[in-house]
């Protein structure tokens, strides 16, 4: 890996340019080749979230019968807001589980105006508000399906997540680097962002009847059970027909287009005010995109004495 990682987006106010994120990004055209990259996007990374739809893949390979916006939750990070709770509370007990079974963190809602309607409403941190209750929902219910343990079902030895590792290494075409412990408690698995985009690229081209293929028109048809309101990944996947997006914490991001083209980058910093004005720069610049979207997501306003003074905004 370079010394440093080149810069991605700025941080400018009152004309000033105050800081910068750094990081890596790769672009695939249709055919898979590459076609822009910055930075290191051999080097294996955490996609955190981004793996999320392979490991919504993994459950319906474990025999698991999930569709609609049950399996766009299973892919989501969720903004916890009404409709996101009702449904994992559904999930759970459809499969006869409930939330002392999962093993996410208690937490608020991710997003913030949930989350202040959420503590003015007198409720404190649940399971069932953590971004990732959903997944932990499908991962549970197919254990309960195939027999597995469920008190074990996050420990990377379990037959679920075993499968969750095939599935990973089938779509991104890299060995899993790296082991670790995701934020919701799942085992995480690192690939480069070169193979993740390979990966959302198998997404996007997946058969209908395939597991993946079956994750990816849950996610296009029920957006708004993927992310939330308020969130980048949902209005991607609205505006851009046949795109699937998912974001993942410290700043990691996966978007494939139905021809099969896609990006993958990483923020160095971790920093995910960068990401809406990178993602917007490269899809305008690197793969063609004309969309409002874009502009939506292009800057990220950086308030004084509260009102804007500047912005974060794409620097490649």
């Amino acid at each position: 890996m370079p010394d440093i990682l080149p810069v991605l987006a700025e941080v400018v106010r009152s004309g000033f340019t105050e800081g910068r994120h750094r990081g890596s990004l790769v672009v695939l055209a249709a055919d898979g080749s590459v076609t822009f990259a910055l930075g290191d996007p051999e080097a294996p990374v955490f996609p955190r979230s981004a793996n999320k739809p392979f490991q919504a893949a993994a459950v319906l390979r474990s025999g698991l019968e999930l569709s609609g916006e049950r399996l766009a939750l299973a892919a989501a990070s969720h903004s916890a807001e009404g409709f996101h709770l009702d449904l994992v509370r559904t999930m759970l007990a459809e499969h006869g589980l409930s939330t002392a079974d999962l093993k996410c963190p208690a937490s608020l809602p991710l997003d913030a105006e949930e989350a202040e309607t959420f503590l003015a409403a007198g409720n404190t941190r649940t399971p069932l508000a953590m971004d990732c209750s959903g997944k932990h929902t499908a991962m549970l219910a197919a254990c309960r399906a195939n027999g597995w343990p469920l008190e074990s079902y996050l420990d990377p030895d379990h037959p679920l997540q075993k499968l969750v590792r095939e599935t990973l290494e089938e779509a991104t075409g890299d060995p899993v680097a790296h082991t670790g412990v995701d934020g919701c408690g799942a085992p995480l698995m690192a690939v480069s962002l070169t193979g993740l985009a390979r990966g959302y690229r198998a997404l996007a081209l997946s058969s209908a009847q395939s597991p993946e293929g079956r994750v990816v028109e849950a996610m296009r048809a029920h957006p708004a059970h993927v992310g939330g309101t308020r969130r980048h990944d949902t209005w991607l996947m609205r505006e851009l027909p046949g795109a699937v997006s998912k974001m993942g914490a410290e700043a990691v991001q996966g978007i494939a287009l139905p021809d099969g083209s896609a990006l993958a980058l990483k923020v160095e910093d971790g920093a995910e005010r960068a990401l809406g004005p990178v993602v917007a720069r490269a899809l305008a610049t690197r793969m063609g995109v004309s969309s409002a979207v874009l502009d939506r997501l292009a800057t990220v306003p950086i308030l004084g004495g509260g009102v804007r003074v500047g912005e974060v905004r794409a620097a490649f």
